[in-house]
């Protein structure tokens, strides 16, 4: 059973970058009736917090991502002790006490001599008495993970054959001096105990999934199919980030993205399809193929969600809103007519208060040029008070132009403008039955 995961760190508000990740593995899952891992990596209790857990759940649950179900990292410090110990006892865990100030020094020298920057094991060659005055001197030191210096070999599921030399890799820290399970440790295990199947994630871990997959034989795993996909970058393919903090899905919800718009860039950017909108997710599975994405970076543009929002919205019934418009007073007889007037002439939900303060209390600046000012006042006077109906505008502009002569734009417009204050929108016949008071 295909088996895969979204391990987030509740230390932090989702973003699209993280959106990304979440999708593709939640996809493959769907697509091949499997189950789908919501996987909470919170083994660092200083910035881990509940609240950014609950955010997390809160942000998935909005875009429909349902997962099947969830595991906290924070339960599992006793597998990953056993793990360690494991590989302790394989001779694959080793304890090292250089400072930051010290490894750094290090790296520079390497780098120096036209060499890899990678650690160079000097603790392996340290006696347990050397280890006894270090321990006390300094306290307890990092565990790093003693890699087979071989070729690591996968097939990506979107970079295509990846072979990395292991000795260009500094051995992983998997536990640090002050006893914390690291990232590399604690997917492995999970992974493994898991029956994680597929792992889809971002192409910065690529020397990870080199590490994880000595890591994983090493404690007798099955190595899970990996697929890195490409990094997003802004429009102009700049980093993006410095401006993830503004593009958290909770902040894109607050700009009034609808979720579909958001999951239907997400399924295709990217990749050689062309993006489309989608009406359920169950079409987001059908249509994704984790083959036709490519390596190349991303390109995204949170604009370009705007006018996908509008098109949702435009598909949407009025049972899809019914609470929105309910919000906004409008009265329950009118709400049929209304989202039908509206929903084309919105790009977001909040659109519609805007409109609605217009039927409710009329043109907050309507525009009347100064040519047309005077035909305007004669042609208000011909205007009864409300309620008007779908046959108010033909008639009212018919009077109109029996009484001043014009006719065609000269007689529409000026109008539509001193009613609406804008010289485009729904049609007139459909605005009249909803104002709720006579224009002027």
């Amino acid at each position: 059973m295909t088996v895969t995961r979204f391990a987030p760190s509740p230390t932090g508000y989702l973003h699209v970058g993280n959106l990304r990740t979440a999708l593709f593995n939640f996809l493959i899952t769907r697509k091949a009736g499997g189950t789908f891992i919501l996987r909470l990596d919170d083994t660092d209790p200083e910035r881990s917090r509940q609240e950014y857990a609950d955010a997390i759940k809160e942000d998935l649950e909005w875009l429909g991502l349902a997962w099947d179900r969830v595991e906290r990292q924070s339960d599992r410090l006793d597998r990953y002790a056993g793990a360690a110990d494991a590989l302790r006892a394989a001779g694959r865990l080793y304890e090292c006490f250089e400072t930051p100030g010290e490894l750094d020094l290090k790296r520079r020298k390497q780098l120096g001599m036209g060499r890899p920057p990678v650690y160079d094991r000097a603790a392996l060659a340290l006696s347990d008495t050397q280890r006894a005055e270090l321990r006390a001197e300094r306290g307890p030191g990092h565990w790093r993970f003693k890699l087979d210096h071989e070729r690591i070999e996968w097939d990506d599921g979107i970079l295509g054959r990846i072979s990395i030399d292991a000795a260009s890799v500094s051995d992983p820290v998997l536990i640090r001096g002050d006893g914390q399970v690291l990232y590399t440790l604690a997917s492995v295990v999970d992974d493994t105990e898991m029956g994680v199947t597929h792992v889809v994630r971002g192409s910065d871990h690529v020397t990870n999934t080199a590490t994880q997959i000595q890591i994983i034989r090493a404690l007798g795993g099955t190595v899970p199919s990996f697929a890195h996909h490409s990094l997003l970058t802004g429009p102009q393919g700049e980093a993006l980030s410095k401006r993830l903090g503004t593009l958290s899905l909770r902040d894109l919800r607050a700009q009034g993205v609808e979720p579909m718009a958001l999951l239907s860039l997400m399924a295709r950017l990217g990749s050689s399809q062309p993006v489309e909108l989608a009406s359920t997710i169950d079409e987001l599975v059908d249509g994704f193929d984790i083959a036709q994405f490519g390596s190349a970076p991303t390109k995204f543009d949170v604009n370009d969600l705007f006018p996908l929002t509008a098109r949702r919205l435009h598909t949407l019934p009025l049972a899809a809103v019914a609470g929105d418009v309910a919000a906004l007073g409008v009265p329950d007889a009118l709400a049929p007519r209304f989202w039908d007037v509206v929903r084309d002439n919105i790009t977001v939900r909040s659109d519609m208060a805007d409109w609605w303060a217009l039927f409710r209390d009329g043109a907050r600046q309507p525009e009347i040029e100064e040519a047309d000012r005077e035909f305007v006042a004669e042609a208000l006077e011909l205007l009864p008070e409300p309620p008007y109906d779908e046959n108010t505008w033909a008639e009212w502009t018919a009077a109109v132009r029996e009484r001043t002569g014009r006719k065609g734009k000269s007689l529409f417009m000026p109008l539509r403008k001193a009613v609406t204050g804008m010289s485009r929108g729904p049609e007139m016949a459909d605005v009249m039955p909803l104002l709720q008071k006579k224009p002027g």
